[in-house]
């Protein structure tokens, strides 16, 4: 059936009406933002964003995305998503290990005019690390997790200081049949290890990768040395033969359940231990890894940040809702109902804070001595080679010495691969 030219206009009329219509409703939306971030902190910030919401009504709504469990999977799903050139995200929970990487690509927006020098300057020790990169600040921390030593208060007065005295320590405690292990820690072969390694290499007094002169030190006598104490606390039984596929639960179920005196973990551990159902609660003490008697113990910086992702449609409010997600209220909250270590140093001196939570009090003791891991855009390819070849050490296929001279040599591969002679 023809229409004719009076309904036509009438169509057109009602179209164009309903799309200003449309227009007019979108511009009276909200800010949609979305980050995405692992399992963990997706599910521990449900009611901070709850909060943040409600007091955003009407201008900001945040979307927390929850990704996998796993950090790996994370990473991968964020750049498969920033691959396709138009991420569905406005922000990213990142690890500490991804920022050179990230930035490099050109993935990141720099934060630095969102961020003041006096905001830097309230970070905690350790806090402020692993955050800027290709000469500006691309993350700002929501945590500052680092490596500690935990120690049993109700079997020794002090924590040992060198591993010597670990070592010591342990065969005593073992021989009167106190525990059946000295020290647990993540033998897997995954990033925990490599993690283990660099706290105990720089304990030895040796550095794995310098950046600004690419030089690599597995094959020089602290790697070497590392590689052989690790291994040797399996043979000699202070560490359970299963460490070696122990990750970060592992140690700590050992731990929980009385069989070690000792036992490496990140700031999480702590809450666990206190629990009702701990038969070592009230029993725990925490300090720095240990370290030869010349040497500054490390502790290897595990914290998570967030990003701004370059092409978000909504850069003002997504910083927004980063400063509101990592600001002290939020901070604390995380701490006392999750056990996220903070990275506002005034937290390490609230005294309601440190008198309710004393461990923090111990925290805040050993992050003057964190370290980061290699902040290099080839970080994954050269943990992976480090984890592969440390394995073979400690599961006994390869003795350490040679174990470290062939990581050393396939670092240099991935290096000159990359450009990056060393």
């Amino acid at each position: 059936m023809k229409r004719t030219s009076g309904q036509l206009i009438l169509v057109v009329i009602t179209f164009t009406v309903s799309t200003l219509l449309g227009v007019s409703t979108l511009a009276r939306q909200a800010d949609s933002v979305s980050i995405l971030m692992p399992a963990p902190f997706a599910d521990a910030t449900a009611e901070l964003v709850r909060m943040f919401n409600k007091e955003h009504e009407g201008r900001i709504h945040l979307n927390v995305i929850r990704g996998p469990l796993e950090t790996e999977s994370i990473s991968d799903l964020a750049i498969s998503s920033l691959l396709l050139g138009d991420t569905p995200f406005d922000g990213l929970l990142m690890d500490v290990t991804w920022v050179s990487k990230y930035a490099k690509a050109g993935w990141l927006s720099p934060l630095d005019d969102y961020f003041t020098d006096q905001d830097i300057a309230a970070l905690a020790p350790g806090a402020s690390e692993g955050n800027h990169a290709e000469g500006a600040l691309q993350r700002w921390p929501l945590t500052s997790d680092i490596g500690l030593l935990y120690w049993r208060t109700d079997l020794m007065d002090e924590p040992p200081r060198t591993p010597q005295d670990l070592e010591t320590i342990s065969r005593t405690l073992q021989a009167s049949g106190q525990v059946p292990f000295g020290y647990v820690w993540q033998g897997r072969q995954y990033e925990g290890l490599s993690c283990v390694f660099l706290e105990i290499m720089d304990g030895f007094g040796g550095e794995w990768y310098a950046p600004q002169t690419s030089a690599i030190g597995l094959d020089e006598p602290a790697g070497t040395a590392a590689a052989t104490w690790l291994q040797h606390l399996i043979e000699s039984g202070i560490s359970p033969r299963a460490v070696t596929n122990y990750a970060e639960s592992e140690s700590l179920q050992s731990f929980k359940s009385g069989e070690s005196a000792f036992m490496r973990n990140w700031p999480y551990a702590w809450a666990e231990l206190q629990k009702d159902d701990s038969p070592v609660k009230g029993k725990v003490g925490i300090t720095t890894m240990v370290a030869e008697s010349n040497q500054r113990p490390a502790a290897t910086i595990g914290s998570w940040g967030l990003s701004l992702l370059k092409g978000s449609e909504h850069p003002q409010s997504t910083i927004e809702a980063i400063k509101y997600l990592t600001n002290e209220q939020s901070q604390r909250y995380l701490y006392t109902n999750f056990g996220y270590t903070p990275t506002q140093a005034a937290l390490f001196n609230d005294e309601q804070l440190t008198r309710t939570h004393p461990s923090l009090v111990a925290i805040g003791e050993a992050l003057p001595f964190a370290r980061a891991r290699p902040q290099t855009p080839l970080y994954a390819q050269m943990s992976d080679v480090l984890q592969r070849n440390l394995s073979s050490a400690l599961t006994g296929v390869t003795p350490p010495s040679a174990a470290m001279d062939q990581a050393q040599q396939s670092t240099e591969q991935v290096l000159i691969a990359a450009g990056a002679t060393p």
